[in-house]
């Protein structure tokens, strides 16, 4: 047997848009001893529905409700000690030092370690000719005027870049 009509009254009542005829209907079918195995799953819930639909508030419902909601409940007063006023500070404090730590143990491992020789009396000339040094100071002199000049170049280019 085709039960099509029964899940599309199914999933229109998951969606909230039945109306009471269409929800008896489901109560009906569902009320049955023969229910398909696939909707099986859905037989206990309009059966507690069913049995639940009789069922009302007592007479005496409302004044036990008011007199929860009106019940006046001692308040106590809660000790609040100096060590867990000063609790907040100390965790600060804690994350401050931290902080404070590990950036100086980083800023120490990221530093070139060389030690400072100012001896002066130990140093000795590496060329013996000056003719020699003389080149060689030249030469990077040379390359850090190019360096420069490349730098400034592309500067150039990319303040123009950025007008247009």
């Amino acid at each position: 047997m085709d039960y099509k009509y029964i899940e599309q009254l199914l999933e229109r009542y998951w969606q909230c848009e039945t109306n009471l005829e269409e929800e008896q209907i489901l109560k009906l079918f569902f009320s049955q001893e023969n229910v398909p195995a696939h909707l099986q799953q859905y037989k206990k819930l309009f059966a507690d529905i069913k049995s639940l639909q009789g069922q009302t508030l007592g007479e005496n419902f409302d004044r036990k409700v008011l007199d929860r909601i009106q019940a006046d409940l001692p308040v106590k007063a809660k000790k609040v000690t100096l060590s867990q006023r000063l609790k907040p500070f100390y965790k600060a404090a804690a994350v401050v030092a931290i902080a404070v730590t590990l950036g100086n143990a980083a800023q120490s491992s990221f530093k070139e370690q060389r030690e400072e020789d100012y001896n002066y009396d130990s140093y000795q000339d590496t060329y013996t000719d000056p003719a020699v040094a003389y080149d060689k100071v030249s030469d990077a002199l040379d390359m850090v005027s190019k360096s420069l000049g490349e730098t400034a170049r592309r500067d150039s280019l990319l303040k123009s870049t950025q007008r247009n």
